[in-house]
């Protein structure tokens, strides 16, 4: 069955940089619209960047010139490279697959914990 995977999160030093990865299972990534969002205890989701099946690119303000998103579809993966980590990035970091306007896959998260 379909399934998507993130790795890559842990604890950094603000400052720092991480580079996430959503490997994907049971679907073919070329064909989907990818997105990466977080979601922080009491606070609302928030979508940080999408690449379009076409390889178009949007990013939150909040975090754009920071991070990145690519996909890989060779790997039939998506990563999202984020760099200058403050700690409010600090969330849990999900990727998802969509093939028109709503979600229809997601996986489970990694957490990012940036310190001060």
């Amino acid at each position: 069955q379909v399934q998507l995977v993130e790795s890559g999160g842990g604890l950094v030093q603000a400052g720092g940089s991480l580079r996430l990865s959503c490997a994907a299972s049971g679907i073919t990534v070329s064909i989907y619209n990818m997105d990466w969002y977080r979601q922080a205890p009491g606070k609302q989701r928030e979508l940080v960047a999408t690449i379009s099946k076409g390889g178009d690119t949007n990013y939150a303000d909040s975090v754009k010139d920071r991070f990145t998103i690519a996909r890989d579809n060779a790997k039939n993966s998506v990563y999202l490279q984020i760099n200058n980590l403050k700690p409010e990035d600090t969330a849990v970091y999900y990727c998802e697959a969509r093939l028109g306007r709503y979600r229809d896959y997601w996986g489970q998260g990694t957490q990012v914990t940036v310190s001060s």
